[in-house]
């Protein structure tokens, strides 16, 4: 069994893998989760499978343990992952597209607003007129609540927008 500072390595994988973790609930967004599980996984095995405490199965637990916390990390938002589901103030939501849940009126309406934050879903207005259950819609003020005003999406993009206006005053 190998051993430093009078300890074995596996229990000290286990002690420097809980205090990653915990160091990265303290500071979340560090990354420190990835390593942190990888070591306290691999040293978890070592300590509970004694033939499996060799310098060179550890480090392969760790490596695999490691790429596969940081797949699930990055893909499947097992942590933190790509953001969504995080809450948005009222200035992130301006540009934001969505879709009509229902019919979308200057008095009524709600949307759906895609990486909208945790309850992607909101009460809307229109300047004018209405919009149609299942059509596009873009934020053109959050308003800074929970009713945002909305506009159809009218299948141009920005760039396309901003030369029509360009021709316009031209």
């Amino acid at each position: 069994m190998i051993e430093a500072f009078g300890y074995s390595l596996s229990f000290l994988l286990v002690v420097v893998g809980t205090a990653l973790c915990v160091m990265e609930a303290l500071a979340p967004g560090a990354h420190l989760i990835v390593l942190g599980v990888a070591l306290l996984v691999a040293g978890l095995v070592g300590l509970f499978v004694p033939a499996a405490a060799t310098p060179f199965v550890l480090a392969g637990l760790v490596l695999v343990v490691g790429a596969a916390s940081l797949y699930l990390y990055r893909n499947y938002e097992v942590y933190q992952g790509t953001g969504r589901g995080q809450s948005l103030d009222a200035d992130d939501l301006r540009g934001k597209r969505g879709y009509v849940l229902e019919e979308v009126t200057p008095r009524s309406g709600r949307v759906k607003i895609e990486s909208g934050g945790f309850n992607p879903t909101y009460g809307a207005r229109t300047i004018s007129g209405s919009i149609e259950e299942g059509e596009d819609v873009v934020v053109v003020d959050p308003g800074g609540g929970n009713i945002l005003t909305v506009e159809a999406v009218d299948g141009a993009d920005d760039i396309d927008r901003e030369l029509d206006r360009d021709a316009d005053g031209a």
